[in-house]
């Protein structure tokens, strides 16, 4: 059984190692029992690994991911995760973000890594499997497919449609719902209201990153509380929703294929990514090239036609590109003293 709320593990990666290990404990020594980390996500393991030493490994529920799709790099990518966590087993071993049709065959085919996984599960390296993934369609194949025992996917008020058709699946086939992203990624900054909508559902396990002890105060305040919504908070969830109804990328990638190659739900979770992520991750020149394709953009609109949500696409692509060069160069311009 696993705790009200998980401790995911993105933001940790921007705190000092120190910082790291001390929220993680703290998480611990309040009750929080699922900690989520990945090998995508840089030092995460290892600080995970350092803060769960000395604990009794039954009480601690680990959770870890690989974005890797052949049997030697997933091979690889668990004996890692092992190290760096230094345990004999991971609780639950997760197939990270598979994006769509092909990629899930390719994680189910034969001669692919899931069969690494199983077989790490009949050795008792791998206690249970799952997916993450962040289209709609994906998510549904998977858990028709019988093979995973736990979803991963994006949940929170400002996309309710989970509740109605993703989660009833789930239930169906005694596939276990975990929420990521319940503040939309950060888009949300109320997180009584947040938390409040997703306790509603007691069979979904929200995990968010915390990266500050007064961060993780004020989920617990809400955990403990009153389970109902006041009529502000009712309000203000509506506000929120009516504030990003329009413009707001859920990462249904209905979009794609773009004309010209650009990944949009990429480039539109970027400020996104800048809250939860080291600067260096972010302004790097792997992010830079990939941002710079927004201006590839050769205005056919085949994008907003096929968005399910109407967004202006290519005026958020614009925004998101004038807003990454300008805080890259304050970055820089601070790296340097200036």
């Amino acid at each position: 059984m696993v705790t009200r709320i998980g401790f995911g593990g993105i933001p940790i990666q921007r705190c000092t190692e120190d910082e790291a290990v001390a929220i993680v404990k703290k998480a611990l020594d309040v009750g929080i029992n699922f900690i989520d980390t990945s090998r995508a996500y840089s030092t995460s393991e290892e600080r995970i690994g350092k803060a769960i030493t000395g604990r009794p490994r039954e009480a601690i529920i680990l959770a870890t991911k690989s974005l890797r799709r052949t049997r030697e790099e997933i091979q690889k990518d668990l004996e890692a995760s092992l190290r760096n966590l230094n345990v004999r087993y991971v609780d639950l071993y997760q197939f990270h973000q598979v994006a769509d049709s092909n990629d899930l065959a390719r994680v189910l085919a034969p001669d692919g890594p899931m069969a690494v996984v199983q077989e790490a599960r009949r050795a008792g390296l791998v206690k249970h499997i799952g997916i993450t993934s962040h289209n709609m369609d994906t998510a549904r194949e998977a858990v028709k497919s019988g093979r995973f025992e736990t979803l991963m996917f994006a949940f929170n008020f400002i996309t309710p449609e989970v509740a109605t058709d993703l989660l009833p699946l789930c239930r169906e086939r005694n596939v276990g719902f975990i929420a990521m992203k319940p503040l939309s990624g950060g888009m949300v900054d109320n997180v009584r209201v947040a938390f409040k909508y997703l306790l509603q559902f007691p069979d979904v396990l929200p995990i968010v990153g915390i990266q500050r002890a007064e961060e993780l105060d004020q989920i617990l305040d809400v955990v403990n509380g009153p389970p109902e919504m006041t009529a502000a908070e009712l309000a203000d969830m509506e506000r929120i929703r009516k504030q990003l109804g329009n413009r707001f990328c859920h990462r249904c990638d209905y979009c794609q294929p773009c004309t010209e190659n650009i990944p949009i739900s990429s480039i539109l979770h970027t400020r996104s990514m800048w809250r939860r992520f080291p600067p260096e991750r972010v302004f790097a020149e792997p992010m830079q090239k990939l941002m710079e394709q927004a201006v590839a953009c050769s205005n056919c609109g085949k994008c907003e036609e096929r968005c399910p949500y109407s967004l202006p696409i290519r005026e958020m692509l614009k925004e998101e590109f004038s807003w990454y060069r300008t805080e890259r160069e304050k970055w820089l311009e601070s790296k340097s003293g200036k």
